[in-house]
């Protein structure tokens, strides 16, 4: 036919009348107007969706292009050259970190590969064929005869690299991590060489390191030292997968291997010129035997510096995630687990699931240590240093009116209802930025629950103590009440947190920043205040525990730790709530000299952006969420000049900076950062740095607004904002006020 078309199928049959409705239904689809639809009541959700799949390449896996066979083409079974061999190894490696470390599409990406499909992994109908010629090659080196000359280093790098997407995707599915966000453990009904003991993959990868050494005089020894390195590097890798789960060992020994491969890295770089690329090697094809009804994914190219960039980094990471194991105090562990989890570029998810495997595997913390002692410590240190509620010894009394027996029960029931939640939040801080914002939002209303609920537990130890009210100069302060006490200072460092990673992960818009910063202020002033009620009664318990004839060089120990743990929490909350407030004066000074603009925004008001700013802490009982109005009201500070702002800036900003320099000049012991002292002192020095900066914005301000008055117009001034990451601390967004150009 002239149109190109295929002539029509014939239907002669009797009883049939056939009838060519091509131009009514066109005719038909133009009465139509945009965006409507006719569908058929029996044209079902699925059919549709096929129907749109069927023969589109994007979505349809078994779509070929003209002339394209469904078949391989490459021969797996070629002869190779060395470099070929390297080539081919050096593309996995990067088929590898994207997909079996970086988006968790182990089961896809690397097995574009054909040595991996044809070869080694099989496919549902020829699996247990394939499988058992693996197993011949790693019992029988007999075997390696009958391959091509430089063939079999290629397969067992294949094999150890097959066993170590195993093990990357069962560790992280042993922990907390979120599908499609983080992570995708589908295997697609491949085989992972899960049945193949990790030592004979081991010893297959040591024998093939030593067959490839005696055929030194076949192959360059720059080529071979190559092969040589990377075969290594993935023997290194299983040990360390082998060393993983035992956490009981000296924490230095399980970081040799890690320490090994970030070596090896160094050569490959090198070493990665001497190979010889061969692109018909990797297909997308296989996809379409996968056991999935996933579209087919293209073949993510990563350049091979990047790939040893990711890979540095990543086993950098891995030997520093060890040090989790040096337990010395829980705030440390805190400490350690969120400076690490901040790292940027960020921990990827198989060592942040692999650090929650190290902290909790088992529900033994770090290998050694109960639930029960980590909480124990850490109450020790906030608010029950040396107290009798802590003592092991009340377990040992079975007398039921006796006051230790009672003092057992209660703190028992406190350590059941508070584990979970205590526990929680340090795996909470090994998920991505953004998970760990959205999971606080949902773990503070847990805390708000258990501070109520373990003030009645309070009050019934009060009882049994014999607790008397403390009474000062200021009025009656009342009971300690250590354990709700406890629960709302953590509940505060969680919101804290919140509206900080708000900062750091650009959600709020810069006409909001001035009240953002306000509401940090409230939080951290909270803190603060709540922190010196701690330090009130640790005090009197301090100098009441000094005059008892049980008084020891112990008890003296465990309450000048908790004094110090204290203080520095107090100077760090008063940091925040400088700066916090600092940076308020600042940005709402900017708004009414209309240099940081309120963009229109016709489908909202300030209210619902405030209530939708504050819903995470909504539904809050302590602190108290400040009204719509009294949040406007001290944000904008309408009965305060500009004058008078920016000199309240100026000294709260330089308040912080004296006590952020203050905190950098505290070793690790004073600020409980044990482990990760560097770590905390850089973020200290970021908000330094910070502060200095804002102070530079203020004094800018305060001179142009003396030399041309407060009209917007004649300060020529404009403001640019930091991108996310650019800043000096992501947490403190910083305007820097630039002269604006003639032109």
């Amino acid at each position: 036919m002239d149109d190109g078309f295929p002539p029509p199928p014939s239907m002669s049959h009797p009883g049939i009348v056939a009838l060519d409705i091509t131009d009514k239904f066109a005719s038909a689809v133009k009465t139509l107007p945009p965006g409507q639809i006719v569908k058929d009541g029996h044209f079902t959700l699925f059919e549709s969706v096929s129907a749109l799949e069927i023969m589109d390449p994007k979505m349809d896996s078994g779509c070929l292009e003209e002339g394209e066979s469904l078949d391989e083409e490459y021969d797996t079974a070629r002869d190779l050259l060395p470099e070929e061999v390297l080539g081919i190894i050096d593309q996995l490696l990067c088929l590898e970190l994207t997909s079996s470390h970086q988006d968790g599409l182990a089961p896809r990406l690397p097995f574009v590969a054909d040595h991996f499909d044809q070869r080694l992994c099989g496919g549902a109908s020829e699996g247990s064929q394939r499988a058992s010629e693996l197993d011949d090659i790693l019992r029988d080196s007999a075997s390696q005869a009958k391959q091509p000359k430089f063939l079999f280093v290629l397969r067992a790098y294949c094999a150890g690299m097959l066993r170590g997407c195993h093990c990357v995707n069962e560790v992280v599915k042993d922990e907390l991590y979120y599908e499609e966000e983080d992570f995708v453990t589908n295997t697609y009904d491949r085989n992972f060489l899960s049945h193949i003991e990790m030592a004979e993959v081991i010893a297959l990868l040591q024998a093939t390191r030593a067959d490839l050494r005696e055929l030194s005089n076949d192959v360059p020894k720059d080529l071979a030292l190559a092969l040589d390195l990377r075969l290594e590097l993935r023997i290194a890798f299983l040990r360390a997968m082998e060393l993983f789960p035992l956490r009981k060992s000296n924490p230095d020994s399980l970081k040799m291997p890690w320490i090994q491969m970030k070596e090896l890295m160094k050569h490959f770089k090198k070493q990665h010129a001497l190979a010889k690329a061969v692109p018909e090697a990797f297909s997308t094809k296989m996809q379409r035997r996968l056991a999935s009804t996933m579209p087919p994914r293209p073949i993510v190219h990563l350049s091979f510096d990047d790939t040893y960039t990711h890979f540095e980094q990543m086993f950098q990471d891995g030997k520093d995630a060890m040090d989790v194991l040096k337990y010395v105090d829980p705030q440390s562990l805190l400490h350690f687990v969120s400076t690490f989890q901040a790292r940027n570029p960020q921990p990827l998810v198989f060592i942040r699931t692999m650090t929650q495997g190290l902290l909790f595997k088992d529900m033994i913390v770090l290998g050694h240590h109960s639930i029960r002692r980590i909480l124990d410590d850490d109450l020790a240190i906030v608010v029950l240093p040396s107290a009798r509620q802590l003592d092991p010894a009340n377990d040992t009394i079975e007398v039921p009116t006796d006051p230790r027996h009672q003092l057992a029960v209660q703190m028992e029931t406190f350590r059941q209802r508070a584990a979970e939640c205590y526990l929680d939040l340090y795996r909470i801080f090994c998920q991505n930025r953004c998970r760990v914002r959205r999971t606080l939002c949902h773990s503070i209303q847990q805390w708000d629950h258990l501070q109520a609920d373990v003030e009645e537990i309070d009050g019934l130890l009060q009882v049994c103590l014999d607790e008397k009210s403390l009474t000062t100069s200021m009025g009656n302060i009342g009971h300690s009440l250590p354990l709700s006490s406890w629960a709302y200072l953590y509940k505060l460092r969680q919101m804290e947190w919140i509206v900080q990673l708000g900062f750091e992960l650009d959600v709020y818009q810069p006409d909001e920043l001035a009240g953002m910063y306000w509401y940090l202020n409230y939080l951290a002033k909270t803190r603060a205040q709540h922190g010196d009620r701690i330090k009130t009664f640790v005090l009197r318990e301090f100098t009441a525990a000094q005059e008892s004839p049980a008084w020891s060089q112990t008890k003296e120990r465990n309450y000048t730790r908790s004094i110090a743990y204290i203080r520095v929490t107090m100077l760090d909350a008063a940091c925040t709530w400088e700066f916090a407030d600092g940076l308020c004066c600042l940005y709402t000074v900017l708004q009414r000299l209309n240099l940081v603009k309120t963009p229109s925004r016709p489908y909202s008001n300030d209210e619902q952006r405030y209530e939708i700013r504050m819903k995470p802490f909504v539904n809050i009982g302590l602190p108290q969420l400040p009204s719509f109005d009294d949040f406007t009201k001290a944000t904008a500070q309408p009965e305060t000049s500009i004058t008078e702002l920016l000199k309240y800036a100026e000294n709260a900003v330089g308040g912080a900076k004296k006590g952020y320099e203050a905190l950098s000049r505290m070793n690790d012991l004073q600020t409980f950062s044990v482990g990760c002292h560097d770590r905390w002192l850089a973020n200290i020095k970021g908000c330094q740095k910070s502060t200095i900066f804002a102070g530079l914005a203020i004094t800018t301000l305060q001179k142009a607004i003396e030399t041309e008055g407060e009209n917007a117009a004649d300060l020529k001034l404009k403001v640019e904002l930091p991108q996310p990451g650019k800043g000096y601390h992501d947490w403190w967004i910083v305007p820097k006020l630039t002269p604006k150009s003639e032109s």
